[in-house]
């Protein structure tokens, strides 16, 4: 099982000015969202879109944007290659990168999937402007995240919030089995240096009944 501070790593080696993980930069809504948001147009297609529960999906999909209402809105969901065969990569540590979350394409785990963890990744700035700095400061249990694909979207509550230390990890973080679950994780604690930080915090959500 490789230790959750891996996924540190893959921010850290991106740069030797910070540890990033996500913000607000909003994505265009998708013909779903679109659609249901309108709730006007005629067609059964659309009816479908507009009274579909939001926890109920035909299959699984590819997150494209994520809302977390207080913290982001359709945040722009990146797909960077892993930094090794274990470690998922993270956002550009760019402006538009703290405000994108991303997503392992090799975990192999889509929103709809009926077991695993989707893993997530965001950044936080030592200045606090990144997505990952306001959900350090605002996500709790509870809270509900919506993710969007192309033409689906799935609603979660978050159902666990744990921190540890960077040193130590988190055995599951990977897994592949048992219940669906969004994982997330940034750094946190206290900042040590350039992609250094003492701790990391993770959030899983679950779909929405």
């Amino acid at each position: 099982m490789t230790p959750i501070k891996a996924v540190a790593l893959a921010v850290a080696v991106a740069s030797v000015t910070s540890w990033v993980v996500v913000a607000d930069s909003p994505g265009q809504p998708n013909r779903a969202y679109a659609m249901a948001a309108a709730g006007t147009t005629t067609g059964t297609s659309t009816a479908a879109a507009t009274t579909r529960p939001c926890n109920v999906v035909p299959h699984s999909f590819r997150p494209r944007t994520i809302t977390m209402p207080g913290i982001t809105r359709r945040a722009k969901v990146v797909t960077p290659p892993r930094v090794s065969k274990r470690v998922p990569g993270a956002p550009p540590l760019t402006a538009a990168g703290k405000e994108e979350f991303a997503y392992d394409l090799k975990q192999g785990i889509e929103p709809g999937d009926p077991h695993g963890h989707v893993l997530l990744n965001a950044h936080v700035w030592p200045d606090g402007s990144a997505v990952g700095n306001r959900m350090l400061a605002r996500l709790h249990k509870g809270d509900r995240v919506t993710v969007f694909g192309k033409y689906l979207s799935l609603c979660y509550r978050v159902v666990k919030r744990v921190t540890v230390l960077a040193s130590v990890g988190l055995p599951g973080y990977y897994s592949k089995t048992g219940p669906p679950r969004l994982a997330f994780v940034t750094c946190s604690g206290k900042r040590l240096g350039p992609g250094r930080w003492t701790k990391r915090t993770v959030w899983y959500a679950a779909p929405m009944v």
